[in-house]
């Protein structure tokens, strides 16, 4: 490979989970703090796991910005990761720096018509994520790849879908920053497999 990946894992609810991340110099810890997700974490008790030098990103459906900064706070949050309709305006509030939104390809009707809507929010985000299906994650359905080739992306994006150790190449082809890992890394809904994480990690890093 002749560039780094990002690489983000999504979903965790388990210090032991967090300090295997750590152990391995991920650039991005996930935690959904929306309570209908399987993988929900209360803010107060990520606040209470240790961090190092990854970007601990918290995750958002349909909360208020004042509701997003409070758990910021309580979680020390470096990143916010946006789930809902949320528009640019909402986006710049928060700060554009600190905001990954999340955009699902699968809702538009063509390339040129999603590449628009990216368009809006060129100085509204530090990433976008682009996920699989029509809305939500941890599904594990995947983005078919060859359906983002010549978007044109006015800022990094990450892609996520149900990736996992065993069907990344496609990924490592596309013009993606990074990505993000989920429940293609997992035993079960929040009881992420260290072993799957492990190989994930290594094959992003080109390491046999």
């Amino acid at each position: 490979m002749n560039r780094e990946f990002k690489i983000k894992i999504c979903g965790l609810t388990d210090p032991e989970d967090l300090r295997l991340c750590q152990e391995l110099r991920i650039d991005f810890t996930g935690f959904i703090f929306h309570p209908g997700s399987p993988r929900y974490v209360s803010p107060e008790k990520v606040g209470e796991w240790s961090k190092e030098n990854e970007l601990r990103v918290g995750v958002f459906v349909d909360a208020t910005v004042r509701e997003v900064l409070d758990a910021t706070s309580r979680a020390g949050l470096d990143m916010v990761q946006l789930h809902g309709g949320q528009d640019p305006g909402f986006c710049r509030e928060l700060g554009a720096d600190m905001v990954i939104r999340t955009f699902w390809p699968e809702r538009f009707q063509s390339s040129s018509a999603f590449e628009e809507e990216l368009q809006k929010f060129t100085k509204a985000c530090r990433y976008f994520l682009l996920d699989a299906g029509r809305s939500m994650g941890g599904h594990g359905r995947s983005i078919a790849c060859s359906w983002l080739e010549g978007v044109n992306s006015p800022v990094p994006f990450l892609m996520a879908g149900g990736l996992g150790p065993d069907n990344l190449d496609p990924v490592l082809k596309t013009q993606a920053a990074g990505v993000d890992l989920n429940s293609g890394v997992e035993k079960a809904p929040g009881e992420k497999d260290h072993e799957k994480i492990k190989k994930a990690v290594n094959k992003l890093r080109g390491i046999k």
